[in-house]
């Protein structure tokens, strides 16, 4: 398998500890907010607001809190306005590192951001320094269980307009273009599938090991204090995460 694929799977892992389930809903609470106001509360056609709820419920974030948060985004009392910023940098020994954010304040969370990478032995970069070293590719993943038949679900992933479909160890990854995620992740869930996973992701094109445990251990830094903080959404990184982080 491709490092994206180990990598993918490493990312479901770590998205599912429930000490961070709290922080997690927060985080997707402030996505289907950002969606309500560019596209208004109806999901049928608000198609960024189906591919929120659709990856709050692979995050098990419970329907009425998915709803009450559409609500409180549509409602007059909603005035906080968020920004959609990412960020690029280097982590130790040159691990490319993409950040997504949802800020209400932009020189806060470049500060913030700023010093996270300096303490752990990297630095914040400019737009587009480390980018191209990652592919924009939607991930759908289906758990394996009974009654999934591996053989349908890929046929039907691809002829939903897939690009791609990898076999984990405990799942499929299903693989589209940005602009083919709706499409494709509505098709399989009118076909009966659900996931744990669904969401469009950068996905490293190669990986690195780090073999000083001193840059291990500064990379693992950097991760934890990215997604510690409340503005950061998503962290991206060209790190091959050893066997026993995946848990």
């Amino acid at each position: 398998m491709s490092g994206h694929s180990k990598w993918a799977t490493i990312k479901r892992k770590k998205g599912a500890i429930d000490a961070k389930r709290g922080k997690i809903f927060t985080k997707l609470g402030r996505e289907l907010m950002v969606a309500v106001k560019e596209g208004g509360p109806d999901p049928d056609s608000n198609s960024k607001l189906r591919d929120v709820i659709a990856k709050a419920k692979a995050n098990n974030m419970p329907n009425d809190t998915i709803q009450r948060s559409i609500k409180k985004a549509s409602g007059e009392g909603s005035t906080n306005e968020y920004f959609e910023m990412v960020y690029e940098g280097y982590g130790p020994s040159g691990i490319a590192v993409i950040v997504e954010t949802l800020t209400d304040n932009k020189n806060r969370t470049a500060g913030d951001l700023r010093h996270f990478f300096d303490k752990n032995g990297g630095n914040l970069g400019q737009n587009g320094c480390v980018s191209f070293m990652f592919d924009r590719k939607g991930v759908l993943v289906v758990e394996k269980g009974d009654g999934i038949d591996e053989d349908a679900l890929m046929m039907d992933a691809l002829e939903a307009g897939a690009d791609d479909f990898n076999v984990e160890d405990d799942c499929y990854e299903i693989l589209t273009a940005p602009e083919s995620f709706s499409a494709v992740r509505e098709a399989l869930e009118k076909s009966g599938y659900s996931f744990v996973q669904a969401e469009i992701n950068y996905i490293p094109q190669t990986t690195t090991v780090l073999e000083d445990p001193e840059s291990v251990k500064k990379m693992e830094k950097l991760i934890d204090m990215l997604e510690e903080n409340d503005d950061v959404q998503n962290v991206y990184h060209t790190w091959e995460m050893p066997e026993d982080s995946e848990e």
